[in-house]
């Protein structure tokens, strides 16, 4: 077993690159939202079309997120960080100056690909930079923080943008963070050097491409429905191709997922809850969007800063999340954070015609900020927690898998779940029933994720405790896989 990082060097200036590059990739991942009826105008796209500006995204994603974690043991992390980086600052220029909508499709494609191995290289860095201690604690907690309030900030920036420039401002934007960050990460990141052994080709393939056909299957469903022959198609040899991916790595000598990664109730639970919560999010950005737009009459601008009351207690309970884990089991403040954005998800799913934005809108925004600042990095931390060292890239990769496969299938769901709501009054009316069906939807993934962290992680996390084992140590390592 490798032994534990010294600390690191230049500890602020390390944080500060990975966290800034994070963000980068999770303001994307919602940056397009309050900018889509522009981007759509300008660039003459049919509905079909649009989605796929986002889907595209979202697509490749998801689907490369594993590769993208495994590139990184074998390959170096910072290298491959850099490369990352590379890829998405170029494909965002691309995207600012498309012409038409299949280069705006394409670049968006090639910033997953660059999202796919930034977003995993970027938590694996972190691990390899800060040893156990208050030090990781507070780092991963801060990027948890990262995680819950660069979507929010990506509506307010995105819809700023889009009223007062273009939305092509929201991707132009990347190109100077991004060429910063290029040039300070081989300055100030350690490099974790290369892993010995084979690359496990069809472990890669078999995730990648059964991923990629779940996502799109989960896709497919908002235009044409579970039943359609393409998702059912796509849905199924997504899940055959899993399938045989578990099989592949039971028996392979390197795995590009080691299945030792399961073994923990904590990391599994983790794993579990964040694929539910986030796609309760998902629901919820997509659709409170669209009612604050097409209901309450907002435009871009101000439907970006309708956002700012869950931003900002987002932002002020994420930052006392480092203390409260020196305090107590991390589980505490997740169990919290769930129940509060579940209340919230629930006021929030009786929204009418007749609501107002402060009692309809503003006030259950600020528990869904305050659940959100709560349980991101709880899910963090306990999505790495005890992972060897060697394991560190498989893990980080594993999370942001959840976490981008749990947007798709929360937002087919809930887009499901919309299309339910029987054509009634007018227009209006009826959109402001689907927002309500769809995040009721939401409620539902939140109380799932509520039960699985009551059952896998809250009782582990407490025999953790009380064997006196901090959050984030090792535990005894785990036998190898039989060659």
């Amino acid at each position: 077993m490798k032994p534990e990082p010294a600390p690191a060097a230049h500890p602020a200036a390390i944080l500060a690159i990975i966290l800034v590059s994070y963000f980068m990739i999770l303001l994307d991942n919602s940056v397009i939202f309050t900018a889509l009826p522009s981007l759509q105008a300008d660039l003459q796209l049919s509905t079909g079309e649009l989605s796929w500006v986002q889907d595209a995204y979202t697509l490749v994603f998801g689907g490369l997120l594993l590769l993208g974690a495994r590139a990184g043991d074998l390959l170096g992390r910072r290298r491959v960080f850099v490369f990352g980086l590379v890829a998405f600052s170029i494909a965002s220029l691309l995207i600012g100056l498309a012409p038409a909508g299949w280069w705006a499709i394409a670049g968006r494609a090639i910033q997953g690909i660059g999202a796919a191995i930034v977003a995993p290289a970027s938590l694996s860095l972190l691990t390899a930079s800060f040893p156990e201690g208050r030090g990781r604690t507070r780092a991963v907690a801060l990027y948890g923080a990262t995680a819950g309030i660069g979507a929010s900030l990506g509506l307010v920036i995105g819809g700023a943008l889009a009223h007062w420039i273009s939305w092509r401002a929201g991707f132009f934007v990347n190109v100077p963070i991004g060429a910063a960050m290029i040039a300070l990460a081989p300055r100030f990141l350690p490099e974790t050097g290369r892993a010995s052994g084979r690359f496990d080709v069809f472990g890669a393939l078999s995730a990648t491409l059964g991923v990629g056909a779940l996502v799109f299957g989960i896709i497919n469903t908002a235009d044409a429905g579970w039943t359609s022959p393409a998702t059912v198609t796509a849905v199924t040899a997504g899940v055959g191709l899993l399938i045989v991916f578990v099989l592949i790595e039971r028996r392979a000598a390197q795995p590009i997922m080691p299945l030792r990664l399961f073994a923990s109730c904590r990391r599994t639970g983790a794993y579990v809850a964040r694929f539910l919560y986030l796609g309760a999010m998902i629901a919820f950005f997509f659709f409170t969007t669209q009612f604050l737009q097409e209901v309450l009459g907002f435009d871009p601008l101000q439907a970006g800063l309708g956002f700012l009351p869950m931003t900002a207690v987002n932002f002020a309970v994420a930052m006392s999340i480092p203390r409260l884990l020196n305090r107590m089991p991390g589980s505490f403040p997740l169990v919290a954070g769930i129940l509060v954005t579940l209340a919230g998800m629930l006021w929030l799913s009786r929204v009418g015609v007749d609501s107002s934005y402060l009692t309809g809108v503003a006030f259950p925004m600020v528990l869904i900020g305050a659940g959100q600042g709560l349980a991101f990095a709880p899910l963090t931390s306990f999505g790495i927690v005890g992972a060897p060292a060697a394991d560190a890239g498989a893990a980080s990769g594993l999370l942001n898998t959840f976490h981008q496969v749990g947007t798709c299938l929360g937002l087919g769901i809930a887009v499901a779940a919309a299309a339910t709501v029987p054509a009634a009054g007018s227009a209006v009316a009826h959109l402001a029933a689907q927002v309500s069906a769809a995040l009721t939807t939401g409620s539902v993934l939140l109380f799932l994720a509520l039960a699985v962290t009551a059952a896998l992680i809250l009782p582990a996390d407490l025999a953790a405790r009380r064997a006196r084992t901090p959050l984030g140590a090792a535990p005894a390592p785990l036998p190898e896989p039989a060659r």
